[in-house]
């Protein structure tokens, strides 16, 4: 077991007890323990300027959302040092995002939403929706939105997760490439990797691709069954349409409908929404809807698809935590 996978374990089992504490530091207790590793962590080995008046106060200043996370990576940076991880030889840590994980001695990430459950986190590939992360992370929800009404600024940390790193992803898009991975597999490894690289690619705002990932989940089951998705998706394209007018809103384009109508043309049905699968990743993504790399497909082929947040993309990846803490399904968010 290496030094960073025998630490992460101590801070995973000792969760409760560090945000517990981060608390009281949150309220002004006994701030002046954690001075000198904040001051190590601050930049420049300077004591950050939020410090005195949490010292001071039990307060913050007037910060926004992003300096509000390097506030809480510094403190649980020092709880950890304090507590689970005091006197190790692992010590001391270093917070350095820029790397690509928030704790590199650790190979642990920290993130801390808000009361609106989401982040943003840098993008690196489509394929992360079903593996997840490199590394595992603390999730931090904080009551900031609340908060930051009143002043002075009194944060707490409202609940916490350990999530380990397959564990981010989207996890109604792992739900069902893990329902039919098994069944795609048996049709070919070559037919699963187009559906996977749909999977990993949708844009759930957009009518059509909402309406093939239906069809995807059911890629397995009799032509009638089939057949009537695509008889709902299109009375569903009727009345979407009539909304969209009322509203004076750009219509779904009839090209959708013909696309999805056209399936049934297609024995077995399978292969027509394969290949409409196909068509939808060409009109929306171009060259840049690429197929996994070998990495990412052993990942797929043999890792647990066990996401637990929501993910969609524009030009960073956005993270949705409802689903661990508010019990909520993410499944139907926007991108």
């Amino acid at each position: 077991m290496s030094e960073a996978i025998r630490c992460r374990l101590l801070v995973r089992n000792s969760l409760d007890d560090v945000v517990e504490s981060l608390n009281h530091r949150l309220r002004g207790g006994q701030a002046n323990d954690v001075r000198a590793i904040v001051t190590r962590l601050g930049q420049g080995g300077r004591e950050p300027h939020w410090f005195e008046q949490l010292s001071r106060d039990g307060a913050l200043p007037n910060l926004d959302g992003k300096s509000i996370g390097s506030v809480l990576e510094m403190l649980f940076v020092a709880e950890l040092e304090l507590g689970p991880l005091a006197n190790d030889s692992i010590l001391p840590l270093k917070v350095n995002p820029a790397r690509g994980v928030d704790l590199p001695d650790l190979e642990l990430g920290v993130k801390s939403p808000s009361e609106n459950y989401c982040t943003s986190e840098p993008y690196f590939s489509a394929y992360e929706r079903l593996i997840g992360s490199a590394h595992d992370c603390v999730v931090l929800l904080t009551d900031y939105q609340t908060a930051k009404r009143q002043r002075p600024l009194r944060l707490q940390v409202l609940q916490s997760r350990y999530l380990e790193g397959s564990q981010l992803a989207d996890k109604n898009l792992c739900e069902i490439a893990r329902a039919i991975r098994p069944w795609l597999l048996g049709h070919g490894e070559d037919r699963a990797k187009r559906a996977f690289k749909f999977l990993a690619h949708i844009n759930q705002s957009d009518w059509l691709a909402k309406k093939l990932l239906l069809l995807v989940h059911e890629i397995s089951s009799a032509e009638a069954s089939i057949d009537a998705i695509i008889d709902s998706a299109a009375l569903d394209f009727a009345r979407s349409n009539m909304r969209l007018q009322r509203e004076d809103k750009p219509l779904i384009p009839d090209e959708s409908l013909r696309n999805l109508l056209a399936i049934k043309e297609v024995n077995p049905r399978y292969i027509g929404i394969l290949d409409q699968t196909e068509n939808w990743m060409t009109d929306a993504w171009g060259e840049a809807g690429r197929s996994p790399n070998d990495r990412e497909w052993r990942e797929m082929l043999d890792g647990p698809l066990n996401g637990v947040i929501g993910m969609s993309f524009a030009l960073q990846w956005r993270y949705n935590f409802r689903s661990c803490f508010a019990g909520v399904d993410v499944a139907d968010e926007d991108e």
